[in-house]
């Protein structure tokens, strides 16, 4: 079966410096796949070359299944600009911006659809609120209101569920897992491995290079993760100068 995702000798980084090294692995379509790893380890930046945010320093990111066309993206929280005067429906409206373009305007099934989606994620109500006065549980649901909108076959979620609150978390997983049920591809940068082993079938691990990439149970062992943890910490200076020979 075709692949939806393939990273092929895939290394990424910044200033020609590697952040991700000589990465190989296959992405199923219609995988529910968390991308886990140390700080550092790299996950971060194999979202931003997914996206083509950040070209590759060698080998390349191939779309079997799919093309870079299909994609939603979720950023950290951090990298958003919340001071910027936008209100919920304003925010959550970016989602068909390829239906509308920069300079559309909403028809009446398009504001029923931005209606549906804020209803969806529980924040009815809520729609002229400015995006600054949010808590951060609200603000993650009206960003996954506007992931629901783009109707992508291939979802990107970065600490997804980071600093919001249990039920906003619960709310958010059966989101993720509705995607899952539709056949969509969903790549989802975690920290908790409690979520991971709960929630996602699959797991890819880093550590700059590939630890182990398979079912979540035979990823996810404390052999796994201390490994991973031995190749980035041993990682000094410049990377890459770490890796499976330190660890």
């Amino acid at each position: 079966m075709t692949p939806a995702l393939a990273f092929n000798d895939l290394t990424l980084g910044y200033d020609r410096l590697p952040a991700v090294q000589k990465l190989q692995a296959d992405i199923a379509e219609g995988s529910l796949t968390a991308v886990v790893g140390p700080n550092g380890a790299g996950k971060s930046t194999l979202l931003k070359g997914v996206t083509g945010a950040l070209a590759p320093l060698q080998g390349k990111v191939e779309f079997g299944a799919l093309n870079r066309d299909d994609i939603a993206y979720l950023p950290q929280q951090s990298d958003i600009d919340r001071a910027f005067p936008l209100s919920v429906v304003d925010l959550v409206a970016m989602g068909l911006w390829r239906e509308i373009g920069p300079f559309g305007w909403l028809g009446r099934k398009q504001r029923g659809r931005v209606e549906a989606a804020i209803s969806s994620v529980g924040l009815t109500g809520l729609e002229s609120r400015p995006i600054g006065s949010l808590s951060g549980g609200q603000m993650q649901r009206a960003l996954f209101a506007r992931l629901l909108l783009q109707d992508a076959r291939l979802v990107l979620l970065d600490e997804p569920f980071t600093a919001i609150d249990a039920r906003t978390m619960a709310d958010l997983i059966a989101v993720v897992r509705n995607w899952h049920r539709e056949g969509r591809t969903v790549l989802a940068v975690l920290h908790d491995a409690e979520t991971v082993r709960a929630h996602f079938p699959e797991t890819l691990m880093l550590a700059r290079e590939l630890v182990a990439h398979g079912p979540t149970e035979q990823v996810m062992t404390a052999e796994n993760q201390f490994r991973a943890r031995q190749m980035c910490e041993a990682c000094a200076g410049p990377p890459h100068v770490c890796g499976r020979e330190v660890a």
